[in-house]
């Protein structure tokens, strides 16, 4: 399916919806003109229509003109959303994209029927800036639209196939983790103000550095560990503030938080 071509529809553009919109813009492959984009609030779209983008409030519509569906509601309306626009589902041009929660691809086919082509997709708002972690799956028979559906997301990011047992856990360390990092870049900011620096200084000085550690990562290959071994000297002030961080915790409270937004995931329905 040629992705210029490719009709694309978003149902429920809120944050992660437009986010993705704007990953997809930003790649230069996709038309604004084949996108739609639906909320209840159209107001809140008006930039995306002086873009060319056709936004309003009927999914419907939406649906029958599009060839991707991305439904991007929360978790409790899910349900209805798709009892709205089933009936209006093509097996034969429709490939539906759940970024919600929870939701899982059988329970999606129970409402759609089994012949729709479901793929779940869990990225993050990293998406809006071309720098996901997209992470997708499907089922074993519709591997054709599980391609088509990560060529299009790889535009914005990177892209993973996972069992779908696994997409609650990519939700927390992928779409949850960018939270986390940031709340860590903060710390890091506030830390700086502390020693010296004025507080614009010291954010742009800690978010670079949180930059140049991930590419570091990704490019070597090599466990974080290599690399702090590379920075850390006998006696030296890099080991002593590690030490301290995580006499205090620093481990493991990520850790913690992590395996505590998991669990909170079966209470999103």
């Amino acid at each position: 399916m040629d992705l210029k071509n490719i009709k694309i529809s978003i149902i429920g553009a809120g944050n992660i919806g437009t986010a993705i919109v704007n990953g997809l813009l930003r790649s230069g492959q996709i038309n604004a003109g084949n996108m739609i984009l639906t909320r209840r609030n159209t107001a809140l779209l008006e930039r995306f229509t002086s873009l060319g983008i056709k936004t309003g409030s009927d999914n419907i519509d939406a649906v029958k003109d599009s060839d991707v569906i991305i439904i991007a509601v929360l978790p409790k309306q899910f349900e209805s959303v798709v009892n709205q626009i089933s009936g209006s589902l093509d097996p034969d041009k429709h490939i539906l994209v759940s970024v919600v929660t929870a939701i899982t691809i059988d329970e999606i086919k129970a409402l759609t029927g089994p012949e729709i082509r479901v793929v779940r997709a869990m990225p993050n708002i990293a998406i809006s800036v071309g720098e996901s972690m997209t992470c997708l799956s499907a089922m074993e028979n519709e591997k054709d639209a599980l391609e088509i559906i990560k060529n299009i997301f790889t535009l914005a990011g990177n892209t993973i196939i996972i069992n779908e047992h696994l997409m609650g856990a990519a939700t927390i360390l992928g779409a949850c983790g960018i939270a986390f990092f940031m709340r860590y870049v903060r710390a890091a900011s506030q830390g700086g103000i502390q020693v010296g620096f004025h507080a614009s200084d010291a954010l742009a000085i800690a978010a670079q550095t949180a930059r140049g550690a991930t590419k570091l990562l990704m490019e070597s290959g090599n466990h974080p560990e290599t690399e702090i071994d590379k920075v850390t000297t006998p006696m030296g002030c890099t080991i002593t503030g590690l030490n301290e961080m995580e006499h205090n915790g620093l481990s493991s409270a990520l850790i913690k938080g992590i395996v505590t937004s998991f669990n909170e995931i079966s209470k999103l329905k």
